[in-house]
């Protein structure tokens, strides 16, 4: 039986985050007429998640940056359609955790306010640091260390090391990059493999326009016809590599995907854009037949964590004019390698959770908003609990770190994306013992593998989603352009077919 042509297969996408609407966008407008999205959400952006709940301006609960410009197609996309500001108020920043600008307040625990030529040069030494890894110079006897040993054993040579302050900066610094990494703890987090990372030029484009993030996901939306999108549609099962005879009529498709709430799609290829969180849990039973091992392997060895938010709304601005942010430097904190080593057992952690929040920076467009963050198990602890809870415990940080007159919070949001049951954490990161370069790839791979079988039809099961990228992991540019290369896969195909 002759193959579909592009006008008349059939493709399901399973997602409607950045990959399965840049994929669906794609394949749209390819000529493909037979794409649908399945979201398991009751709304489409994944770990986009635009919302506006102190008034007209939005505050992002999930994906906030732009990460770097040159080549970056989500920049691109946002300059084309005016998706993008400026903001260079201190009262309006919105930068990277761990990034430190002049209107930084660090306070060490107890009030006091740290001079900033006791902060910068930790900072800097501290970038420095971390940029050999991402830019692959460690040194050979660094290379088989976690970043976070890497980093203690690179410090220690500094004379920043020898000083309390410094040390505890540095601490600092190190809570701040686990934000950056999604990881608990950077002793978790592989120093060498974190080089396959490619940061493109530019930095950080910190400000998105006042549509945020969710502007660039309508535009995405209005490149596809009316209903090709279901929310409120979770995914079950997917059944690949089906026989003619278990079609019961003429028409071959290979793939069933199976819903829920009951219903069948069947369809020549599915795009499947689950977070690694969801294949974690799910992928061993999803999948008939069974994923290869060479899959299931990559799944299991990357790994997922969790950045949470914490945005606290007050009745008036307490912090003063020129402040972009107020940290926190902990005399005994999580990052330190004795107080990690003394916790990986037990529960005894959870009791200062708190302590893993880096500090509160300001947001932009809200004058009397602070956002917290936090990572790692101490983010999935804070989700259980209630957001009151939370907020009266910021509180109590931020008037014992300042000594301010700090009110009580009239409203406090908190991001919940490890409980997500959707989403189940919300960026990748690699391992001590994963190969990035292998496990991103073999994520990657569709299915059934190549070499094409004469009696399978190929590219029947495709992955797509910033965890099957590996040079740009962790990223909303990342899984967007997974997205189109998975279209371009099918694009191809048919494009070949048609020579045939």
């Amino acid at each position: 039986m002759s193959r579909p042509a592009r006008c008349t297969a059939k493709v399901v996408i399973v997602g409607a985050g950045f990959a399965g609407l840049a994929a669906a966008a794609s394949l749209c407008e390819n000529g493909f007429k037979h794409v649908r999205i399945l979201e398991a959400m009751g709304r489409v952006g994944g770990r986009v998640h635009t919302i506006r709940p102190f008034g007209s301006d939005i505050i992002e609960l999930g994906a906030n940056w732009i990460h770097g410009q040159a080549g970056n197609p989500l920049f691109e996309l946002g300059q084309k359609h005016g998706l993008l500001s400026e903001c260079s108020s201190a009262s309006t920043k919105m930068c990277l955790p761990g990034s430190v600008t002049p209107s930084d307040y660090f306070f060490r625990e107890g009030g006091r306010l740290l001079r900033e030529e006791d902060v910068e040069p930790v900072c800097a030494l501290f970038s420095r640091l971390t940029s050999r890894a991402f830019d692959s110079e460690l040194e050979d006897k660094h290379r088989c260390l976690s970043l976070g040993g890497y980093l203690d054993d690179a410090f220690a040579e500094s004379p920043l090391a020898a000083t309390a302050d410094g040390q505890k900066v540095f601490e600092w610094c190190k809570r701040c990059e686990c934000t950056d990494e999604a990881s608990s703890s950077l002793y978790e987090v592989s120093a060498s493999e974190i080089g396959h990372y490619v940061a493109l030029d530019g930095g950080f484009f910190n400000s998105l326009g006042p549509g945020g993030y969710q502007a660039f996901i309508d535009i995405l939306l209005n490149k596809l016809p009316p209903g090709l999108v279901m929310t409120n549609t979770p995914v079950a099962k997917i059944e690949w590599a089906l026989h003619e005879e278990d079609q019961g009529n003429e028409l071959t498709h290979p793939v069933r995907v199976v819903c829920e709430d009951g219903q069948n799609f069947e369809a020549d290829h599915v795009m499947v854009t689950l977070s690694l969180g969801v294949l974690k849990q799910r992928a061993e039973m999803m999948f008939h037949p069974p994923l290869p091992d060479v899959k299931m392997t990559a799944i299991k060895r990357l790994d997922i964590g969790i950045v949470d938010k914490i945005y606290l709304r007050f009745p008036e601005r307490f912090w003063p004019e020129d402040c972009a942010g107020i940290q926190l430097v902990w005399d005994e904190g999580p990052e330190d390698v004795a107080v990690y080593s003394s916790q990986l057992e037990g529960e005894a952690w959870k009791e200062t959770w708190f302590k893993k929040i880096c500090g509160f920076d300001t947001v932009a467009r809200h004058p009397n908003v602070l956002c917290g963050w936090i990572t790692g198990r101490e983010a999935l602890h804070m989700e259980k609990m209630q957001d009151d809870e939370v907020g009266e415990v910021c509180v109590r940080l931020l008037r014992s770190f300042t000594g301010w007159s700090v009110p009580e919070v009239s409203e406090v949001l908190v991001s919940r994306w490890g409980c997500d049951p959707y989403v189940r954490g919300s960026y990748t990161f690699v391992p001590q013992g994963a190969l990035a370069e292998k496990e991103h790839g073999a994520l990657a791979a569709p299915l059934p593998p190549e070499p094409r079988s004469a009696n399978k039809k190929p590219l029947q099961v495709l992955f797509a989603g910033e965890a099957t990228h590996v040079n740009f992991y962790t990223t909303t540019h990342g899984a967007y352009l997974t997205g189109i290369r998975e279209a371009q896969r099918l694009i191809d195909l048919y494009a070949q077919n048609c020579l045939e």
